[in-house]
């Protein structure tokens, strides 16, 4: 699959037969043998976030209060859970892993079992306002979390505790996203920042350059070596995806543009070896749009 990651509010699903979307939002699928199957929305309300749980699933979190699990091949919700008291606004997971945590306007973090009956088997509670960050570990025993309240927390997984809380002032955050491999994680800002965090003592690491406009969304290379940030903007002014080295030189190496409206999420797309690297990006302009990583040139 193509997305592999999460892509806030890109609301589309890739799939490896032919698909069609009914006005309704169920879904009509035909297999090769001719077979149709249709499947109830995953969500009764809008869909906030979704990422990428295990090679064929796919959770996601809504303005239902509710996340949900759904197989990215059939389209069909597996697994609902609930439990925020408010909108959903992040999911994340450990890749492979059968730990699915999720964000919400309640001001709490919970984590869900993927065979577990019941509800949550963690709450995180903590932040003073509106959750809208959110990273896990590669393993899964941290989790990090970030706020309107200019706060980021990091969390054993397993006891629920805080093990650590850094305010800076103006740090409204935006997106959180783990560096694969490494104890760093990345964080976009409404003050216009892209930061380093290091885990360990959640202290800042590096701070990349400001932007012009305030940074929306963030995700990393697999190979840990670059990230990606992108911008708020109108009119076409701003609105550009950034592309950021993560080694020594910590340097931009380049921009995307061509959205009109904000950019809401960046991500890099599976490495394919046959072809050059690639990005995408998604825009309240209503159009996704995929780029060459190293050219900024248009698929």
């Amino acid at each position: 699959l193509l997305l592999s990651r999460a892509m806030g509010k890109l609301q589309s699903k890739i799939s490896f037969h032919t698909t069609k979307y009914r006005a309704d939002g169920s879904v009509a699928q035909t297999g090769p043998a001719g077979s149709s199957q249709q499947h109830s929305p995953a969500h009764t309300d809008a869909v906030t976030s979704v990422a990428a749980l295990q090679p064929d699933l796919c959770v996601s979190g809504g303005r239902d209060k509710s996340v949900a699990v759904s197989s990215w091949r059939s389209g069909a919700a597996l697994r609902r859970f609930t439990g925020h008291e408010r909108e959903v606004t992040k999911v994340t997971s450990a890749l492979d892993s059968n730990r699915v945590f999720s964000a919400s306007r309640d001001k709490t973090v919970m984590m869900w079992e993927l065979h577990r009956t019941s509800g949550p088997s963690q709450h995180f509670p903590g932040h003073d306002l509106v959750v809208t960050g959110l990273a896990v570990s590669p393993d899964a025993s941290q989790l990090c979390t970030g706020s309107r309240d200019n706060t980021v927390c990091k969390w054993d997984t397993e006891t629920g505790e805080c093990l650590g809380r850094a305010a800076i002032s103006r740090n409204l955050v935006t997106h959180l996203c783990w560096v694969p491999g490494e104890p760093y994680v990345i964080q976009t800002s409404e003050d216009k920042t892209t930061r380093v965090w290091d885990s360990r003592e959640l202290q800042v690491a590096h701070t990349f350059p400001a932007k012009q406009h305030i940074q929306t969304c963030c995700d990393v290379s697999q190979d840990g070596r670059y990230c990606l940030s992108c911008s708020s903007g109108s009119a076409g002014h701003g609105a550009e995806a950034t592309l950021w080295d993560l080694r020594q030189t910590r340097a931009r190496v380049c921009e995307y543009r061509g959205h009109f409206q904000t950019t809401t999420s960046c991500v890099f797309l599976p490495r394919d070896p046959t072809l050059a690297p690639s990005i995408a990006t998604s825009s309240s302009d209503s159009t996704v749009k995929v780029w060459d990583q190293n050219t900024a040139g248009r698929r």
